[in-house]
């Protein structure tokens, strides 16, 4: 680190206060950078520009914790630097490839048939179930209702609501895996 502002051959009382801070925090910072960044010599650099602001405050006394305000401004320029990256590695879209079809799903009536298999095979594990289980599962999962308005249409408590839709989503995927099986 550089030596701290001198006016008229005094310190500075805020530059020595940063170097202090930097001298007890400066490896840590750096390493808390480099896991953002990836990058040691990005890390080095914005740990450096961070000492630079942390010089350039105008009223420093009104800080109330330097070192979390120091990781504060660290972790925003490290932020600042990838969003820098993102664009400089963005294709520009006229530059941008055609998007190709998605060649690992299956054509659409064996993605038909497959699906439908599946509501089978769930409406038949659901049929297994006692009928406030799977009316439960089916007002959750399905319907996509709330624990709270279910328990108010089935008169009961949330928790055994959850308790239902717990029981039927166990039950459902132990039959799945029981059909997936050799």
């Amino acid at each position: 680190m550089s030596q701290p502002q001198t006016i008229a051959g005094t310190v500075a009382p805020h530059a020595a206060g940063v170097e202090a801070l930097f001298r007890e925090h400066g490896r840590a910072l750096v390493a808390f950078l480099q896991c953002r960044l990836g990058s040691l010599a990005d890390a080095q650099e914005l740990a450096q520009e961070t000492w630079l602001r942390m010089l350039a405050l105008e009223r420093p006394e009104q800080i109330d914790s330097p070192r979390a305000f120091l990781f504060r401004i660290a972790a925003n320029l490290a932020v600042d630097r990838q969003r820098m990256r993102k664009l400089r590695d963005a294709v520009p879209l006229d530059e941008a490839p055609e998007p190709t079809p998605e060649l690992h799903l299956a054509p659409v009536p064996e993605r038909h048939a497959a699906a439908s298999a599946q509501w089978r095979n769930l409406g038949e594990a659901l049929r297994e179930l006692p009928p406030k289980t799977s009316q439960a599962f089916v007002l959750h999962a399905i319907e996509g209702r709330d624990f709270e308005a279910i328990a108010q249409t089935m008169r009961l408590s949330a928790r055994m609501v959850r308790y239902h839709v717990t029981r039927a989503l166990a039950h459902c995927r132990a039959r799945a895996d029981e059909r997936e099986m050799p």
